[in-house]
């Protein structure tokens, strides 16, 4: 299933600048997740495991697969807000909302 990426900045960002900025985003996720079609069923597994366990939970008390699932939405999301943004860029400022295409 493929997704829809849209950014909400409070930064005075042209309509071609968040898209160049979506366009990175969404290469480096797409790449780590491993394909553009994995995104949105791993991204909604993730959101499940972070309202039950929370974003850092106990070894012990998640599965191996949970784990799995949290740690590789964690590392594709932080790449690509770093390819996104640069390393020094504090993720409060700017978020993108992931939605399935319906």
């Amino acid at each position: 299933m493929s997704y829809i990426l849209k950014l909400n900045s409070p930064d005075d960002l042209s309509p071609a600048q968040a898209k160049a900025a979506e366009k990175i985003y969404r290469r480096h996720l797409d790449e780590q997740i491993g394909d553009a079609n994995l995104v949105w069923p791993v991204y909604q597994a993730y959101l499940k495991i972070v309202a039950i366990y929370g974003e850092q939970p106990d070894d012990d008390l998640i599965t191996e697969q949970e784990k799995t699932i949290l740690e590789t939405w964690q590392q594709a999301e932080w790449v690509a807000i770093t390819h996104t943004f640069g390393e020094n860029r504090y993720m409060g400022e700017s978020r993108f909302e992931i939605e399935a295409i319906s």
